[in-house]
């Protein structure tokens, strides 16, 4: 009796367990990209035409300081320079040449010319086991 205790024993013992796990691993894996747009410097002449005034004031100060210190060097007083400024003025006006109008201007300028690329950002594996859905984001 002993005997057959022991070999049921070993029986029971050798034989294979059936798993009671229920996976099913229907795993897809999906590679994300994304777009990247890079720019590139380049310089271009760009010419304008500007309205220019014709202002006479600049002449007219110019005129006007340049006649009081010349009156004050002759008469030595301030009177003189008064009269010195006030006739500087009038001379430094009536001889501008300044003129309105329009100039072309031209300056440079930085412009920038994008390059879209295409590059890999990261992967997501999903995937089912024992009845509910994994998801997991990883870089290759």
């Amino acid at each position: 009796m002993k005997k057959l205790i022991a070999l049921s024993l070993l029986l029971v013992a050798c034989s294979p367990v059936e798993a009671q796990d229920n996976v099913n691993l229907n795993a897809q894996v999906h590679h994300h990209f994304k777009m990247i747009y890079t720019q590139d410097p380049y310089k271009v002449q760009v010419c304008r035409d500007k309205v220019i005034s014709g202002d006479k004031t600049g002449d007219t100060l110019g005129g006007a300081i340049l006649g009081g210190l010349i009156g004050k060097a002759l008469t030595g007083n301030d009177d003189g320079a008064k009269i010195g400024a006030l006739f500087g003025g009038i001379v430094g006006h009536d001889k501008s040449n300044a003129q309105g109008g329009t100039a072309r201007v031209c300056q440079y300028e930085t412009r920038y010319k994008e390059r879209a690329q295409n590059v890999y950002s990261h992967s997501t594996i999903t995937w089912r086991m024992n009845g509910r859905t994994y998801r997991l984001n990883f870089q290759k």
